[in-house]
């Protein structure tokens, strides 16, 4: 007479099981031990580095669940440390924002701008470059202004990333440093670059950085671009004034 196969009962055959097997069976039976409390209670796995000591699978879960413990809450500190940044960042804007309002004329917003970036967001090293002058900045002397002409060939080189209307970050090529930082020179490390949409002229914000890595490829350009946007509104405006 044939013996029936066991194969039917979802089980794994002792005579040719893998840990594959093993694995698959134990992930679509979860409760297996539940029903086989003998076996859980006689399971032994390696615990520590030298891997001689050995702890029961119910202990051995338990460090597995505190460790995913710590690593959820090591996660939420970094969630919690990032919106902390993001507040203090918003309440620099703010600072940004009330500064530009409040200054009455070109020259005031310039200032205005200057001392919140130095300031607010420890800036050192920063220029505002322009390619024509409005009628409210004819005339205009300011330490972090630069106004030059359209055909400036050092300047075309920034075309493509005003063309983007959007912040870069990292490195730039000596060329674009040296023009932007003339007296820094080789100090500037890494740059943040903010286009601003201002009328009848095109103008870049570049703000430096010793630190090589402080602005990078990686980070968020969000803010960066609201503060170009302040800076170019209150530009705009300026002729109104």
């Amino acid at each position: 007479m044939t013996t029936p196969s066991r194969a039917s009962d979802n089980r794994p055959n002792s005579s040719a099981v893998s840990e594959a097997d093993i694995r698959a069976y134990l992930a679509r039976h979860p409760d297996f031990f539940a029903a086989h409390p003998d076996l859980l209670a006689n399971l032994r796995l390696p615990h520590g580095a030298g891997g001689n000591a050995t702890v029961s699978l119910v202990e051995r879960q338990m460090e597995v669940l505190r460790e995913q413990r710590r690593e959820g809450e090591a996660r939420l500190q970094e969630l919690i440390a990032i919106g902390h940044g993001n507040d203090a960042l918003a309440e620099k804007m703010h600072r940004l924002a009330c500064r530009l309002v409040r200054a009455r004329g070109i020259r005031a917003r310039l200032d205005a701008m200057e001392s919140s970036l130095r300031e607010d967001f420890s800036a050192p090293d920063f220029v505002l470059v322009l390619t024509r002058a409005t009628s409210a900045l004819a005339g205009v002397e300011a330490r972090h202004l630069r106004i030059i002409s359209a055909e400036t060939s050092d300047f075309r080189s920034f075309e493509s990333l005003i063309l983007s209307g959007k912040p870069r970050c990292g490195h730039v090529r000596d060329s674009q440093r040296d023009f932007l930082f003339p007296t820094s020179g080789s100090a500037i490390g890494s740059v943040a670059l903010v286009p601003l949409t201002i009328q009848h002229a095109a103008a870049v914000l570049a703000i430096g950085s010793p630190n090589a890595h402080h602005f990078n490829p990686t980070m968020g350009t969000e803010y960066l671009a609201r503060i170009g946007d302040l800076i170019a509104t209150a530009l705009d405006g300026a002729d109104d004034l």
